[in-house]
């Protein structure tokens, strides 16, 4: 966050060569936490923005259409879901739009900064809108990671709404094989999971590499993208599941499990947008094919910038 003479401004690098400036109305919050810088802002053309270590997470203006782009396909996937386990989540939107499906009977919801949670509980209700008062909603501050180890039950769906994938940052080993390994032992029969997946512009290989890492694991492994306005790039995102296949739902099919769940109140996702959200330009899937590489512990895949 830089001062000058008459402004604030807000600068987020998308690579060493390339940022996005930010006119900012009024600093609302800053501070650091044992795991991450945090700064909540309020700017003049998305709002108030949740900023963690340099990256922008979410803006009012159009958070919506992060979540429900990253919820629902992968909830609609699945034909029952009753257990939901959410990885990050902080603002508590992730869950928001999990509760919308009557369905389901506990969200598990595990965040390792708790400090970020609670910023969010006082400061971010527009964004929340009380999910983390519904009696559904189990939360947990603690590794995400080693919880899915340490957890007996299954679950129906996963969600991972974590930060990037940055060099000294608190989520680079939630994108690994071996991660997606425990994962996958932590899902039912016929479980599905979903990632963000970064920005298919600015850090392709970090995209194209989650999508071959999570095809190392799934039987079914469905790469897809939607335009974030605040974010200033197409954003990724990588569907996995043991049986379901997502592009296979009709928009009949979609309606009707909407319907029949409640699910109510969405501003970007339908049933007929969600086959175009995987439907991926020719150079993007070609570099799906011909780029990238499996993640693993040892050998990480970090954010351009």
């Amino acid at each position: 966050m830089s001062e000058e003479t008459s402004w604030l401004h807000f600068t987020e690098m998308q690579t060493p060569n390339t940022a996005v400036l930010h006119k900012v109305k009024r600093v609302v919050y800053r501070g650091r936490t044992r795991f991450q810088q945090v700064d909540l802002v309020e700017t003049y053309d998305f709002g108030l923005c949740l900023i963690l270590d340099g990256k922008l997470q979410s803006s009012v203006m159009d958070e919506w259409i992060y979540h429900e782009a990253l919820v629902h396909p992968a909830m609609l996937t699945h034909p029952h879901p009753k257990r939901v386990v959410i990885i990050g989540g902080g603002e508590g939107a992730t869950a928001r739009e999990v509760l919308k499906h009557d369905a389901v009977e506990e969200v598990v919801m595990v965040d390792l900064d708790e400090e970020v949670v609670n910023l969010a509980r006082r400061k971010l209700r527009v964004m929340h809108r009380g999910a983390f008062d519904n009696p559904k909603l189990k939360l947990l501050h603690q590794d995400g990671r080693k919880y899915l180890e340490e957890e007996e039950d299954t679950f129906d769906v996963a969600i991972i709404d974590i930060t990037d994938p940055l060099s000294g940052g608190p989520s680079y080993l939630l994108y690994t094989k071996e991660f997606y390994d425990i994962l996958a032992g932590k899902l039912s029969e016929d479980g599905v999971m979903v990632t963000q997946a970064t920005s298919t512009c600015y850090s392709r290989e970090c995209f194209t590499s989650i999508a071959k890492t999570i095809a190392a694991t799934f039987p079914i492994a469905r790469p897809y993208r939607a335009w974030i306005p605040s974010f200033s790039s197409e954003w990724g995102f990588v569907l996995g599941s043991k049986h379901h296949d997502p592009v296979k739902l009709s928009a009949r099919t979609i309606a009707q499990r909407l319907r029949s769940r409640g699910v109510r109140n969405l501003k970007f996702y339908t049933p007929r947008l969600h086959r175009y959200l995987f439907s991926l330009p020719k150079f993007l899937e070609k570099a799906l094919r011909t780029e990238g590489r499996v993640i693993r512990d040892g050998e990480p895949v970090f954010m351009p910038a």
